[in-house]
């Protein structure tokens, strides 16, 4: 079986992070490529850790053909300090990646983006997702997939006190959204992470878009309990 290459982009993030640790633990991947601002302190024969900055990414040169590229950029706008930096990391970035992507001539290039995304919405969060997955359908990859998760389960190094709470209360009543409301149930990063891999696996060609229900059929796996 030929071994694949695969790029991350925001590794150090809670789907990022699980991306690296799946793909690490995955028979079928021989060069992880890891691009960061900084460095995020791992030791492995498979990582290949390149310090960037986001604004030129397109500048990016390596020695390795990449096949799978998986894009988990993202921030809030708190985080960010206002719409238009939350912007930049949640449009501008994604979207550079893929044109990265298309001039490289990268195979698959998977995405995550958020439930609710939609160009045309009202809130600013998901119209910023709507409009980055109309930009990069637009490219010419083989291989372009949108996952759309609904609230992240998982413990995070960055601390949203809302969004703790908003998890604890998830997995206490999850086992209430089954059927139709599975979409709207909190899915753990590992959840996604696995399915982006999964999807990645099935070459699934064009653009395509998974909805959190539809990962969590996908990538289920044995989640500890959270603390």
């Amino acid at each position: 079986m030929q071994k694949r290459n695969a790029l991350i982009a925001g590794a150090s993030g809670l789907v990022g992070n699980s991306l690296l640790n799946q793909l690490l633990a995955d028979g079928e991947y021989q060069n992880i490529v890891i691009i960061t601002r900084k460095p995020i302190g791992i030791t492995n024969p498979k990582v290949i850790e390149q310090i960037i900055d986001f604004d030129s990414v397109g500048l990016l040169k390596l020695n390795i053909a990449i096949d799978d590229v998986f894009c988990a950029l993202g921030t809030t706008i708190k985080t960010a300090g206002s719409q238009q930096a939350f912007y930049k990391v949640d449009y501008t970035y994604v979207v550079n990646l893929g044109k990265w992507c298309e001039a490289n001539k990268v195979k698959r290039f998977l995405i995550v983006s958020a439930m609710g995304a939609a160009s045309k919405s009202g809130i600013f969060y998901n119209r910023v997702k709507g409009e980055m997955e109309m930009a990069v359908s637009k490219l010419s990859i083989p291989q372009i997939q949108i996952f759309r998760p609904s609230l992240l389960m998982g413990n995070r190094t960055e601390k949203r006190a809302g969004e703790k709470i908003a998890q604890l209360v998830m997995d206490s009543l999850g086992f209430l959204f089954i059927g139709k409301l599975l979409n709207y149930k909190g899915i753990h990063a590992d959840v996604v992470a696995k399915s982006m891999i999964s999807k990645a696996k099935q070459d699934v060609a064009g653009f395509t878009i998974y909805e959190s229900g539809e990962m969590q059929k996908i990538g289920k796996v044995k989640i500890e309990k959270l603390p």
